[in-house]
């Protein structure tokens, strides 16, 4: 197979539902898919902010079989061999090694991934699109993981955050345009402290993107993970043959679930951070939609047919029927084409918590 002379390729990982935003987002159609914000779906948005910066043919889909069909519906531009797809998630490390043996079939060792999530929200493109670019020139160079770190606004506690260190020996032109060392990844603190960490001024929100070459990827992944490594091993031996399939799964259900943040990133020394301001959101909740969206005189988000009497503070959603609500106030009420959901604005953690509790029943329409 022919290597391909570009040293940069996208991996866009689309893999699965999103509880939070139940019953929208669903193990059938899951959020990536779906409108929330924005002209297009998720994944579309995200294709989208990277075309300026990656051909479409460099740009791979990391996702579910069973959601081939309609990525492809979506995404009709992306070449078929570039979806990438698992028989089931199990977590972004894992999802990183399937992407980085499928990709050195086509592009060199030292090329550079960047790796990104195909349903967050981004309004400042031109300074996403530099962030990408300088986060891939420091990995094309340097041997380690390059992450991007958003300066934080509030004291958010959905967020994991980078503590980085204000050094600059080895990365000294990189500097002056924003890149530091990372000192500590922390994971999603209570309010207080993440008002620590905003005051202390070294702590950055982490956007879950990162760029690293391919040879580098596999020297970290198999420090930290071995026996993953091994079965990645096998797995490569299988390309283009009638086995892939079979053996894929085999090493699926041979792996447990794997964060790239607490497999690799938390353990690793070879760490850095570009530091960006581009209008960041996981978007990863009604409440969190709520925040961004734009409300009405009486501070609420209502979309579709919805009478609304006396209603104050709440996100009325009606895509597939009429919904007439009066007389109460911070209220999540969105329908889908098979369930409805009503709760308190502010909760979103339960949304989720109801999901697994219909899981636990075997309860349909998930």
């Amino acid at each position: 197979m022919d290597i391909r002379e570009t040293k940069r390729v996208a991996i866009v990982m689309a893999g699965g539902a999103n509880p939070k935003f139940w019953p929208r987002s669903t193990e059938k159609k899951p959020k990536p898919f779906q409108y929330y914000i924005g002209e297009g779906t998720m994944i579309q948005n995200t294709i989208s902010r990277i075309l300026p910066i990656f051909k479409p043919e460099d740009i791979f889909i990391v996702l579910k079989e069973t959601h081939l069909n309609l990525a492809m519906e979506q995404l009709p531009f992306i070449p078929k061999e570039n979806f990438i797809l698992e028989p089931f998630p199990r977590n972004t490390a894992i999802c990183i090694a399937l992407s980085a043996t499928i990709v050195q079939q086509y592009y060199s060792q030292d090329s550079v991934m960047t790796i990104l999530p195909s349903d967050h929200y981004i309004t400042n493109l031109v300074e996403f699109q530099n962030s990408l670019n300088l986060a891939s020139e420091l990995a094309s160079v340097k041997k380690g993981i390059v992450t991007i770190g958003l300066t934080p606004i509030r004291p958010e506690t959905t967020f994991g955050y980078i503590q980085i260190e204000e050094k600059s020996e080895g990365i000294e032109e990189f500097y002056t345009q924003g890149a530091r060392y990372s000192r500590t990844f922390a994971e999603k603190p209570d309010e207080d402290t993440a008002k620590r960490f905003i005051q202390s001024g070294d702590f950055f929100w982490n956007s879950g993107i990162f760029s690293i070459r391919i040879d580098n990827f596999w020297l970290s992944f198999k420090e930290f993970l071995p026996d993953h490594y091994r079965l990645f091993i096998l797995l490569k031996s299988h390309l283009g043959k009638l086995s892939y399939k079979g053996i894929l799964e085999y090493i699926y259900m041979q792996m447990k679930a794997e964060s790239i943040d607490y497999a690799i990133l938390e353990k690793a020394d070879n760490v850095f951070v570009v530091l960006s301001s581009f209008g960041w959101s996981d978007l990863s909740s009604w409440d969190e939609l709520f925040r961004l969206s734009v409300k009405d005189a009486r501070n609420n988000y209502i979309e579709g047919d919805v009478i609304a009497l006396n209603v104050s503070n709440s996100i009325i959603s009606a895509w597939h029927k009429p919904i007439a609500i009066s007389g109460v106030d911070s209220l999540v009420v969105i329908d889908s084409e098979d369930a409805i959901l009503i709760c308190k604005r502010n909760k979103g953690s339960e949304v989720k918590e109801l999901v697994d509790y219909m899981k636990r029943k075997r309860i349909g329409y998930l």
